[in-house]
């Protein structure tokens, strides 16, 4: 199913910082799952997750536990943890309310029981912006439902674009979209160079609901390695971002003003990428037909 793309804009982008940075940290019980139960890789993806639009949420990799697999999830509306053995949801527990230490008993409880090591016993090498809740407090976002709801169609929108930039950016080896818990940004990574070749050209398609840059979901386009002192090209939607990154940022009170959002996006995205590839050195010429 097609995501209703005039339903973004129910709530304020800028409305969503008590939403997104709660949930951040809810997300981070997920990838902790993952990373007691799953070999580490190079690139830290066995901790990434996938978002599922049917039930609105984020899920871990799967997990090995006898015969089956098991995912750990975040739900986003009315924020709640959720553990599936194969397509069988086997519990789901709501976090209003509740602190770490007792969210940590429940998921631990619940990973033991199939077999798999806890999550608790993780300590995470990297940090995320503070909030209460890390120093102990509860869970407690009173009012923020449909802050949750507007996150979680961000995540939709952002899901079907970077769908369209797997299935169709052609020229390059577009990776399948992952949610970082340490940013909490849903992205991809196009590949422009073949494997194993002197350069290793890229261009970051993805989505930030908001973070320290701005304090409101943004697209991003980001071409890496980027020359120094590169000719950035204006654009019909957005800007270019140059402090602490690189690339093309398209903000939500932008992308919510359009007329058609979708496609808004799609030509911001492609505009931007094509761009990327020029600054690379990458001609238009070379794309394969």
């Amino acid at each position: 199913m097609e995501f209703d793309w005039t339903t973004l804009g129910g709530k304020s982008p800028t409305a969503l910082v008590k939403a997104r940075t709660v949930a951040h940290h809810a997300l981070q019980w997920p990838t902790k799952a993952a990373r007691a139960n799953l070999e580490a890789v190079a690139d830290d993806s066995h901790s990434s997750l996938t978002w599922e639009a049917g039930r609105g949420a984020l899920f871990s990799q799967p997990l090995p536990a006898g015969d089956a697999t098991v995912r750990v999830g975040l739900r986003l509306a009315g924020l709640a943890l959720i553990v599936m053995r194969g397509n069988l949801m086997l519990d789901t527990y709501e976090l209003a309310g509740r602190r770490d230490s007792m969210v940590g008993v429940w998921l631990d409880s619940s990973l033991r029981a199939l077999g798999l090591k806890p999550a608790t016993a993780v300590t995470l090498p990297y940090t995320i912006p503070s909030h209460p809740v890390a120093r102990g407090s509860a869970y407690s976002f009173s009012g923020e439902s449909e802050a949750f709801d507007e996150l979680a169609r961000w995540f939709d929108a952002a899901a079907e674009v970077l769908e369209e930039v797997r299935t169709g950016y052609t020229d390059g080896r577009a990776d399948a979209a992952r949610c970082w818990p340490h940013h909490f940004d849903i992205a991809t990574v196009v590949a422009l160079d073949p494997p194993g070749a002197a350069t290793a050209r890229s261009i970051g398609i993805g989505m930030s609901p908001g973070d320290h840059y701005y304090p409101q979901p943004y697209f991003y386009v980001s071409p890496y390695p980027l020359p120094k002192g590169a000719a950035l090209p204006p654009l019909a939607l957005g800007h270019w971002h140059t402090e602490g990154f690189t690339g093309a940022v398209a903000l939500a009170e932008s992308i919510v003003a359009l007329d058609d959002r979708r496609a808004g996006v799609s030509g911001f995205v492609r505009a931007a990428y094509d761009a990327g590839r020029a600054q690379l050195g990458l001609v238009e010429a070379e794309r394969p037909q």
